[in-house]
């Protein structure tokens, strides 16, 4: 028998994008010829991951997920939404963020390095490629950690198109914690209150403010004036303690929390697919294009 080296092993994954042990079988199966294991695996329809590296994925799920006093985030991707109603999909979404909660992983690359249901993470999400017949990507992830007298708060809105894990300091209550996420979801704050707001977005709407002002005719004089509350105005409308509480808008969100003894320490936010750009498709050129083939 033939010995296969792991480099030789490697080589072929990166090729084809199968699995471990599905690489190894292929080579062993054509005593180490690479050309051979390629066509092998194409003949097994095995290869069929690696075709799909450039198409885009930008739908799929995002979830959360609680270990002890560490909560993780993330956000997995689909080419269509359809994929998102698969139980295995669905399933490999909670797993991944079970696992980075658990690991606690300092980056991508070593997330896709953690073990997982099919071998490493990397090799779990080629095999769900294979089986779901899609191009599935781990986009992103966010740990979060925790001190005992605080709670995790995590929102699912349409079954994880948008997921939000929130943190609060000063109660257990994940209900608490949970009306807080439910709010972030619905209105997307962009900061947990005003001193988070860099001062180079002040500055930048401070001068459209004042342009708007001087715009309308207003005197100078009052000019000064009609910003400062303007201004004031932006900051309560991006920043989440200030807003309206979505379940009681008669009190802001830092109010609601007081009630309970507590404050907002933090939260995550992840919309599916955001910041992806989408390829748009032309169906006459795609038509062309496949003729000419």
């Amino acid at each position: 028998m033939v010995q296969i080296s792991a480099k030789l092993v490697k080589e072929l994954r990166d090729m084809t994008g199968v699995g471990m042990m599905d690489a190894k079988r292929a080579l062993v199966e054509v005593e180490g010829d690479m050309e051979k294991a390629v066509d092998f695996l194409r003949e097994k329809g095995m290869a069929k991951a690696a075709k799909k590296n450039d198409r885009i994925a930008a739908e799929g799920l995002a979830a959360v997920a609680v270990v002890g006093n560490t909560a993780a985030i993330v956000e997995v991707n689909s080419e269509t939404d359809f994929v998102a109603k698969n139980e295995m999909f669905q399933g490999l979404v909670q797993e991944l963020a079970t696992l980075v909660a658990t690991n606690k992983p300092a980056d991508m690359d070593a997330a896709m390095e953690m073990a997982a249901s099919k071998g490493t993470v990397a090799e779990t999400l080629i095999e769900a490629n294979q089986v779901i017949g899609e191009k599935i990507s781990f986009r992103r992830f966010e740990i979060v950690e925790k001190e005992d007298n605080a709670a995790f708060g995590g929102y699912l809105h349409m079954g994880g198109r948008i997921a939000v894990l929130a943190l609060v300091e000063g109660t257990t209550d994940e209900t608490v914690a949970k009306d807080v996420a439910m709010h972030v979801a619905a209105i997307n704050p962009r900061y947990v209150d005003e001193s988070q707001i860099p001062a180079e977005e002040l500055e930048r709407e401070k001068a459209v403010l004042v342009e708007q002002a001087l715009n309308e005719g207003k005197p100078a004089n009052i000019v000064d004036k009609m910003v400062i509350g303007r201004l004031n105005k932006f900051k309560a409308e991006i920043s989440l303690v200030d807003q309206p509480f979505v379940k009681d808008p008669d009190m802001t969100v830092a109010k609601y929390v007081a009630t309970k003894g507590a404050t907002v320490k933090s939260f995550v936010r992840f919309e599916v697919g955001e910041g992806i750009e989408k390829r748009e498709e032309n169906f006459a050129e795609e038509v062309m294009s496949q003729i000419k083939k």
